[in-house]
C-alpha cells in the first residue's frame, strides 16, 4: 500500500465515522454515468469503461449494506441508450446481463427492474426476469436495475395501465376523472409500492436528471460528482451522504 492508498482509507474512515446513520437516504438513485468518457481518458475502448463501470457497482452495493440504506435504483440503460448503433448497444446489454446476473448471485441483494421490458431484446428480458424470480425471497437491501427505463416513458406507461386497470372494471372515463390522484397514478408507477429516492447521484460532472425518476424525484436531494463512474470511490460516497445529511427538506413547507 502506497502513502496516497493510506491516505485515501484513513480520510474516508473519518468521514464514515462523523456519518449519522440515522440522516442516512432511505433510498438511492444513481445515474451511472462517465464510463465511455473515463476509458477515452485511460486510453481504452468504451466496452472497457463499461466494464469497468458494471464492475464498480458491486463496491457501491457493498457501501449501502454498510450504511443502512434500504433501496438502490440504478440506471444502466435508457430508452435513448437502445437508439446506439447495433456495434455498440449489443456489447453494451451483454455487459448489463452480467452484471444483472452477478448483483442476483451474490445473495444479498433483491432485484427489481424497472423500465419497459417489450423494448428490450429476448435474452436481455430472460436475465432480467430470472435476476428477480431468484432473489424475491431475499431480504435485502432492494436494488432497481433500471435498464430501457426513461422517465417520460414510465409516466406514459403508468397512465396507460391505469386505464387498461379502469376499463377491466368497467370505469367510465367521466368516473375515472373524478376520482383520479396523484397516489393511483404512483401505484402504476415501475416503483409501485417502494419509497421515493431521498437521494440521487450522479456522476462524471453532468448536472442534469435526464428523465431519471421524473416523477419520484419531486422532493429528492440532488448530488452531482465530478469524477467518472467507474473511478467513484467510497470517499465520494461517503461525501454525497454527508452533504445530503447536512441539508434541510422542506418538502415546500
Amino acid at each position: 500500500m502506497n502513502l496516497r492508498d493510506l491516505v485515501y482509507r484513513l480520510y474516508a474512515r473519518r468521514v464514515e465515522g462523523r456519518l449519522d446513520h440515522a440522516q442516512v437516504p432511505k433510498h438511492i438513485g444513481v445515474i451511472l454515468d462517465g464510463n465511455r468518457r473515463w476509458a477515452k481518458a485511460s486510453g481504452g475502448t468504451p466496452e472497457q469503461g463499461h466494464k469497468a463501470g458494471a464492475s464498480k457497482i458491486m463496491d457501491m452495493l457493498g457501501w449501502c449494506t454498510e450504511t443502512d440504506v434500504e433501496v438502490v435504483t440504478l440506471w444502466m440503460l435508457s430508452t435513448d441508450n437502445l437508439n446506439r448503433p447495433e456495434e455498440q448497444l449489443v456489447p453494451l446489454l451483454g455487459i448489463i446481463e452480467d452484471a444483472v446476473r452477478t448483483i442476483a448471485a451474490d445473495g444479498r441483494w433483491r432485484v427489481h427492474h424497472v423500465g419497459t421490458l417489450d423494448l428490450l431484446p429476448a435474452r436481455t428480458q430472460a436475465v432480467l426476469k430470472a435476476a428477480e424470480e431468484s432473489t424475491r425471497h431475499i431480504d435485502g437491501i432492494l436494488v432497481n436495475v433500471a435498464v430501457g427505463y426513461g422517465g417520460r416513458q414510465e409516466i406514459a406507461d403508468a397512465v396507460r395501465s391505469l386505464l387498461l386497470d379502469h376499463a377491466e372494471k368497467g370505469t367510465s372515463f367521466e368516473e375515472l376523472a373524478e376520482i383520479v390522484d396523484i397516489d393511483m397514478i404512483a401505484e402504476h408507477l415501475y416503483t409501485r409500492g417502494q419509497p421515493d429516492p431521498d437521494l440521487v447521484i450522479r456522476t462524471s460532472g453532468e448536472q442534469r436528471l435526464s428523465g431519471f425518476m421524473l416523477w419520484q424525484s419531486a422532493h429528492s436531494e440532488y448530488y452531482f460528482c465530478e469524477v467518472h463512474w467507474p473511478a467513484f470511490r467510497k470517499v465520494d460516497f461517503l461525501r454525497a451522504l454527508r452533504d445530503y445529511a447536512a441539508r434541510h427538506r422542506r418538502y415546500g413547507t
